[in-house]
């Protein structure tokens, strides 16, 4: 199959170091990785072409990611677990208290990200009911092997993602794509790098989920 009729997901899973072309480019590789590659860079304003050349100059081996597509259900979910909804529940407060104080500080400034500490708060909470689903009721479903019993619960995952991403795209709005004004205060810059490193994050969480976890349940 032609590299450009490739889903997004797959390529993310299958070529090291693709996850960094596609957020250089703003390529949504998680919620919107079943579309192909020539669709994503069209709706990256991105020739096709471009995209490519990018993707086939990336060096071999050139992430430091695991190959999770060899590891079984347990140690994915373990892995899911521990990298990302631990580490969610540690950054989201801690982020929602700096967009807080930086919307009080600076209120008057036209760059201030006004509403983002509201959108954080709104992002925690529906993400903790979406985790504890997954934790209570999914999570346990694939380990025990029931993959076709779990098609309900994972399609109102896959459509909770869908919001979760659109979430991340009104925090880029908010943000400026999480780019700081100049003379941005320190608890602004730290906001915007937190922020940087959440999106990662549940990009790469999400990517986890719909392009494997949940694939191999089909």
């Amino acid at each position: 199959m032609p590299l450009l009729d490739q889903t997004v997901g797959r390529t993310a899973l299958t070529l090291p170091g693709a996850t960094r072309v596609f957020h250089a480019h703003h390529i949504d590789f998680c919620c919107g990785g079943r579309v192909t590659l020539r669709e994503a860079a069209k709706r990256a304003g991105l020739h096709p072409d471009r995209l490519i050349a990018e993707l086939e100059a990336l060096p071999a081996n050139a992430s430091e990611e695991h190959d999770w597509q060899a590891a079984d259900n347990d140690e994915l979910i373990d892995h899911i677990l521990t990298r990302y909804h631990d580490v969610h529940r540690q950054q989201l407060p801690e982020l929602t208290r700096m967009a807080r104080r930086v919307e009080q500080v600076h209120g008057d400034r036209d760059a201030c990200p006004r509403g983002l500490a509201d959108l954080l708060a709104g992002i925690h909470q529906e993400m903790e009911s979406h985790m504890q689903k997954e934790e209570q009721i999914l999570f346990p479903m694939l380990r025990r092997g029931q993959g076709a019993q779990a098609q309900g619960p994972i399609t109102v995952m896959r459509h909770e993602h869908d919001d979760h991403g659109a979430s991340l795209e009104h925090l880029m709005v908010l943000t400026d794509d999480i780019h700081p004004p100049r003379g941005a205060c320190t608890t602004w810059r730290a906001l915007y790098a937190g922020l940087r490193e959440f999106r990662e994050d549940l990009m790469q969480h999400i990517h986890l989920e719909n392009n494997l976890l949940f694939e191999r349940a089909g």
